[in-house]
């Protein structure tokens, strides 16, 4: 690996260049819109804009897991918002989520629409809004440790080890390693609890694994941030495998994990039916 030349931050930060890196593009210091763009809305009175990231996904495999447990409340149209376009800066966008992240909720099934963005919020609110996959017994409160622990535990893979890893126009030594210790000891705390414990919040699958699988299960099955499971030696954590396995073959997984996909084998933009994944491969 090789070091950046040292660098001494000015008094007062200026926007005065592009960062560098894979999105170097789309990022910026202010928020609000760029351009006036509306969301279009579907038929049904869950609308759903997102993109198959693991953010994107905790989402969707939410809704597909309610739709196979019986609750047709749970219909949904899924419209592609493809951030590498800018599209999450179109004013409908924001008038959704103000912080122009991915995944952004519109439920029209009451007499105001009602938005929910950030993914842990969607997922409680989807779960307390059907009743399922939130434990109602002694269970809730590590449930809730779970989900919220991913939440405050993933920056550091995503926008700590991921970026230096993968995405920053140079390899710095330093960053790697911080953000490379503080995953594995993630890591680490996941092999330990699935040591002990089917599902995280214990026997049942909940929406804590629903948050934690797309990026954790993602990193263990080697779909994020380049050889990253072998630098990371993702093979030492058995339990964390076992558990990554078992929920890769629950079907509204497999389906859920395509909807809003761009890339990759298959891929389903948008999702308006359940017709829409005939022929897909899942």
């Amino acid at each position: 690996m090789t070091e950046s030349a040292e660098y001494t931050p000015p008094e007062v930060w200026t926007w005065n260049k592009e960062s560098g890196g894979r999105f170097a593009k789309i990022n910026r210091p202010i928020a609000g819109p760029t351009h006036d763009k509306d969301l279009q809305v579907g038929k049904h009175p869950l609308q759903l804009y997102s993109l198959a990231t693991p953010n994107g996904i905790k989402v969707t495999v939410m809704l597909e897991e309610l739709l196979a447990a019986g609750h047709s409340g749970a219909e949904y149209d899924a419209w592609l918002i493809n951030i590498q376009d800018g599209d999450q800066f179109g004013s409908g966008f924001v008038s959704a989520n103000p912080n122009s992240k991915i995944p952004a909720l519109v439920d029209h099934s009451g007499p105001k629409p009602v938005r929910v963005f950030e993914s842990g919020a969607i997922l409680l609110y989807l779960a307390e809004k059907f009743g399922a996959f939130l434990p109602t017994d002694h269970t809730r409160g590590e449930c809730l440790s779970w989900l919220f622990w991913q939440m405050g535990a993933t920056p550091y893979l995503g926008g700590g080890f991921g970026h230096f890893y993968a995405y920053a126009p140079t390899k710095i030594e330093y960053a790697i390693d911080r953000f490379a210790m503080e995953v594995k000891r993630q890591l680490d705390v996941l092999d330990r609890r699935l040591g002990e414990s089917e599902y995280l919040a214990g026997k049942d699958f909940t929406i804590a694994d629903m948050a934690v699988w797309p990026w954790y299960g993602g990193l263990t099955k080697g779909k994020l941030y380049d050889t990253s499971s072998v630098f990371l030696q993702i093979h030492e954590y058995k339990n964390l495998i076992r558990w990554t396995k078992l929920i890769d073959e629950r079907p509204a997984v497999k389906r859920g994990q395509i909807v809003n996909a761009a890339w990759g084998d298959a891929q389903l933009p948008e999702r308006h039916d359940a017709k829409d994944f005939e022929g897909k491969a899942l």
